[in-house]
């Protein structure tokens, strides 16, 4: 890949990754209170991966630890939800 390809795919992870802000915000407003939407782990895992190849090519190690550890929080954080959600279906009257 062209190095000029990797600042766009550098830009777009960022731009994933920033826009969790906007989707807590806006889903904290509509509700009233401060929440943390599903999709905020998405997009926050996604920009995490896309900016973790960006870090590998520039060969930065302190961005590199950085995304790896955000990104095993961010999946933790989405196991934990899907077994939340599986052990209410679980025990959901008929």
């Amino acid at each position: 890949m062209e190095p000029h390809y990797w600042l766009y795919l550098g830009f777009a992870g960022q731009l994933l990754f920033g826009l969790r802000f906007v989707v807590q915000w806006v889903a904290s407003e509509r509700k009233g209170e401060s929440i943390i939407p599903i999709y905020f782990w998405y997009l926050s895992l996604v920009g995490s991966i896309i900016l973790l190849g960006y870090a590998i090519f520039r060969r930065d190690p302190v961005f590199i630890l950085g995304q790896c550890t955000g990104f095993i929080v961010y999946t933790r954080n989405l196991m934990l939800i899907y077994r939340k959600r599986a052990a209410s279906q679980n025990f959901a009257p008929s």
